[in-house]
């Protein structure tokens, strides 16, 4: 799927119709017509407002899958018996914890 096919899943999802995606992003609704048409490649700073219409990642309508979610749901799968110890712990510590990774990684940057 494209670009256009991919924001037309999205429209349906939403229940949200073409016209209504282009006066939230500012655009003719012609515009949107001609592209979902044409199959032609929106500029970047269209893409960037569609995107932020629908609630997904540019990466997500070009490429079917957003990127950064399925680095999050990796980082999930990697530390999950992590997470799942931490939960077990009181919420007192559990706060000191989280307040200690927290300072680590403003120290690291």
């Amino acid at each position: 799927m494209g670009f256009w096919d991919n924001v037309l899943a999205e429209l349906d999802y939403l229940g949200m119709s073409n016209r209504t995606l282009a006066k939230k992003a500012g655009f003719d609704p012609s515009n949107i017509g001609r592209g979902i048409r044409l199959k032609s490649s929106p500029s970047v700073e269209t893409a960037v407002k569609i995107a932020e219409v629908l609630n997904v990642s540019v990466e997500y309508l070009i490429y079917g899958k957003d990127f950064q979610n399925a680095k999050k749901q990796n980082m999930l799968q990697k530390y999950a018996s992590t997470l799942e110890k931490l939960e077990s712990i009181p919420e007192k510590s559990r706060n000191s914890i989280l307040s200690l990774i927290e300072n680590v990684s403003a120290d690291c940057k």
